[in-house]
């Protein structure tokens, strides 16, 4: 495995690459669960390059994820009163079991140390097993759950979990 690093996504380049491996990531990963059309909305809504441009301005903050010089995945995370929101957190299916979430957490607890933040928070689709075995496994527990209308006929049927840092 190579070295991992984290670096901030301050660049419409950088952003535009982050979009282009979310498309990638949902259309392999969430079609079974939730279906191509609610996947397309999806990465429409929230993960292309101008929704990721629109939340920049709002506040949330991109980092990409390297193994070596790949770019293997990617986190979005909102800062809060005392909270850390982590949006998104995903990674390429060719870099997934090498523990890169395990160092992306170990980055974003050490952002909440810097910041003065106590805990992170995160929403999961209830369907998504094996991503929430992945945070519990990593301490994350479950505190309740959400149905959120994101419009045209979709929701999003999430668990809410947190971990305190």
């Amino acid at each position: 495995m190579g070295t991992f690093r984290m670096e901030q996504a301050t660049t419409d380049v950088a952003l535009d690459k982050i979009a282009a491996l979310a498309n990638e990531i949902w259309h392999e990963h969430f079609v079974p669960i939730i279906g191509l059309d609610q996947v397309n909305y999806m990465v429409g809504k929230f993960q292309s390059y101008p929704a990721l441009k629109d939340q920049v301005k709002e506040g949330y903050e991109y980092y990409r994820i390297f193994c070596g010089d790949a770019f293997a995945g990617y986190a979005g995370i909102r800062p809060e009163e005392d909270a850390l929101f982590l949006s998104k957190l995903y990674l390429h299916k060719d870099y997934r079991g090498q523990h890169l979430s395990t160092k992306a957490l170990e980055f974003l607890k050490d952002y909440c140390h810097k910041h003065g933040l106590t805990k992170i928070w995160l929403t999961c689709n209830k369907y998504n097993s094996h991503t929430l075995d992945v945070y519990h496994h990593l301490g994350f527990s479950n505190v309740r759950s959400q149905v959120a209308d994101i419009g045209n006929g979709y929701v999003m049927d999430d668990y809410i979990l947190e971990l305190e840092v």
